[in-house]
């Protein structure tokens, strides 16, 4: 298999700090930069006057290394604003173009990756977060995402690709990578072997993915995952942008079933070419025991390995205290064997501590969610983001202080997704309560609202797209939810709402606009 080393990257960093400097210097404008500065995983953020930098975190693993490199970059440049993605990857906001260059040039030596994390390229490969250490997984797919990350990468100046290609493993049911609706995503089974789905997506035409193969070999996915490019060359439209992804070839190729035809028979090439992708990978042992010390409460779990904890970490829309995770990489430096796993809900988990260091990181992380409600997910939103049309972090962060202030109690309202515009990077089409950024028109003014999404649902077997609504104004959401909170305090969420399906339609079409 091809691989490219990380430090061959450092032959294109020249053009980017040349294009940044231009960009910044008024002599390129915005939309000329975004379509040079993806390729460099970074973007200018609203306004052209800071940069953002995506360090992708293959398969949403953080490495200790990784992790040390990270904290003194937010150490040695002063970084205020760090963001946990949804696709498993660290944001660092507000930076000036030097600073931007001179992260992604040393984030190289370290291992991390930047090329392809945004624009018109292979995406962070996704992983379940809790791979290898969960107590009811399938099995380990830590090491085929890692593997597939990495052959992947050797397409990111491939011709043709498509507007985005985002790849997903998971290793249970639980669907946390939403593999059955990526653009390509490997979904374990019982019996240690995977089954494919492709052509997958949130956003604008929503679609869930199309099973193409079952029982596949893990050693195989390569061949899948080249399957996937041929199949874009041949059916992706490339005229449209708008329509430059995936999910779109299920009607161009006439439907799933058709899709799914047209996919096997370049997988059918891929095999009778005579390449060899084939992997000989084996999840490694965790080596580490316990300290004989027993550890619990809402944000321990305890990992399939005997005496072995995880300690949940999901700070307030995906933003850490700055401090706080240099804390946690310094700590994570002193344990044998601990790393960060990053998910797609905008958590972080520490694993692989005994009791000790998980005590010893719950005290670290108090900036964590204290309710399933607090660990909503949110993206960047609007006031970062170029393309965003509304504050989803703005909203979040109040919808959380009205729920506190009410003193709703955990349990009565559901973890919801808000993205600020239709990309759904917050996933909002997926979530029990979703909310997009929207406008209103209010005595002939635009006011900023949101439209409201219910009923959706992400695990595997299960999957539906949430019902839209309407459209709320932003400053009557806290309100909305503090009155569903309250609703459903007697008996939690999911009770209520099987005890009464129409009772929350009932609340919103009060707020409704």
């Amino acid at each position: 298999m091809e691989t490219i080393h990380p430090e061959s990257w450092k032959q294109d960093l020249p053009a980017f700090r040349e294009k940044t400097a231009a960009f910044y210097a008024g002599e390129l404008d915005k939309a000329a930069y975004k379509g040079f500065s993806g390729l460099y995983g970074s973007y200018a953020q609203k306004g052209g006057n800071a940069n953002m930098l995506r360090l992708r975190m293959t398969a949403g693993r953080v490495t200790p290394e990784k992790l040390a490199f990270t904290a003194k970059a937010i150490r040695e440049h002063k970084i205020s604003r760090v963001h946990f993605t949804t696709c498993q990857t660290i944001q660092l906001h507000d930076l000036d173009g030097q600073t931007a260059g001179d992260i992604m040039e040393a984030a190289l030596d370290a291992g991390i990756v930047t090329m392809g994390g945004g624009g018109d390229y292979p995406r962070n490969v996704m992983c379940s977060p809790l791979s290898g250490t969960e107590k009811d997984e399938y099995f380990d797919v830590l090491p085929w995402a890692e593997a597939a990350g990495a052959y992947l990468m050797t397409f990111i100046k491939a011709e043709k690709m498509p507007r985005k290609l985002k790849v997903g493993f998971s290793n249970s049911p639980q669907n946390a990578t939403h593999a059955t609706y990526r653009d390509l995503g490997f979904a374990a089974r019982p019996d240690g072997k995977f089954d494919v789905y492709s052509a997958g997506g949130l956003g604008n035409n929503p679609r869930f993915g199309v099973k193409v193969a079952e029982a596949v070999d893990p050693s195989k996915i390569l061949y899948y995952i080249k399957a996937m490019w041929l199949t874009f060359l041949a059916y992706g439209n490339y005229e449209n942008r708008g329509k430059a992804r995936t999910r779109y070839m299920q009607e161009s190729c006439g439907g799933p079933e058709r899709y799914a035809k047209a996919y096997g028979e370049k997988l059918a090439e891929v095999f009778a070419s005579g390449e060899s992708l084939d992997l000989d990978l084996h999840p490694a042992a965790v080596e580490k025991t316990g300290d004989g010390s027993v550890v619990s409460g809402p944000r321990v779990l305890e990992q399939k390995q005997p005496g072995l904890y995880t300690v949940v970490w999901h700070p307030i829309g995906g933003q850490p205290d700055p401090g706080v995770f240099c804390a946690v990489s310094d700590a994570v430096e002193k344990m044998p064997g601990a790393e960060m796993r990053l998910s797609p809900d905008e958590t972080a988990y520490l694993i692989n501590l005994n009791g000790a260091e998980a005590r010893t990181m719950l005290n670290l992380t108090h900036d964590s969610a204290k309710t399933l409600f607090e660990s909503s997910v949110s993206c960047i939103g609007g006031t970062v983001c170029q393309v965003g049309i509304r504050d989803s972090q703005g909203l979040l962060a109040a919808c959380v202080a009205a729920v506190r202030d009410a003193g709703i109690p955990d349990g009565a309202l559901p973890r919801i997704h808000i993205s600020g515009c239709p990309s759904s990077c917050g996933t909002h089409q997926t979530g029990v309560i979703g909310f997009r950024g929207a406008s209103k028109l209010v005595d002939g003014k635009p006011q900023s609202a949101f439209t409201l999404f219910i009923g959706g649902d992400s695990r595997q077997g299960q999957e539906v797209m949430g019902r839209e609504l309407g459209v709320i104004l932003e400053t009557h959401i806290p309100a909305f939810l503090v009155e569903v909170g309250r609703a459903a305090s007697g008996q939690g969420f999911a009770a209520w709402r099987r005890t009464d399906p129409t009772a929350l339609e009932a609340i919103a079409a009060r707020y409704l606009v």
